[in-house]
């Protein structure tokens, strides 16, 4: 790029834009990155099965259990970062406002005591 004077104009490589969605808390964040790793480690213990499997090694009988083990560990660990979202929005969630008709509502029951 040049500008009107001829001198170089250096180009940015990114333009920051604003985050359509807010970040995920640490809590959860950090489940998941812990539920990704363990559900990519037991992929990879699945493909091993299936490859000695295949080949007809001694190592296919152990390697079969310990994936089925770690299906259910990998379960788990999904499991884990649905709950800790739930408890992290309970915990610091929304903040819970009674809406205007809600203190109509009140007022009204009030006036009829």
């Amino acid at each position: 790029m040049e500008a009107a004077d001829g001198a170089r104009v250096p180009r940015q490589l990114w333009v920051e834009e604003s985050a359509s969605k807010r970040r995920m808390p640490d809590a959860v964040r950090t489940a998941a990155v812990r539920a990704v790793l363990i559900m990519s480690l037991t992929i990879i213990q699945a493909m091993v099965a299936f490859l000695s499997t295949l080949t007809g090694s001694w190592l296919a009988f152990p390697m079969v259990l310990s994936s089925v083990a770690s299906t259910v560990v990998a379960t788990w660990s999904v499991l884990d970062v649905w709950v800790t979202r739930q408890v992290w929005n309970q915990r610091n969630g929304v903040v819970s406002v009674p809406s205007s008709s809600a203190r109509q509502i009140r007022r009204e029951r009030r006036r009829c005591r």
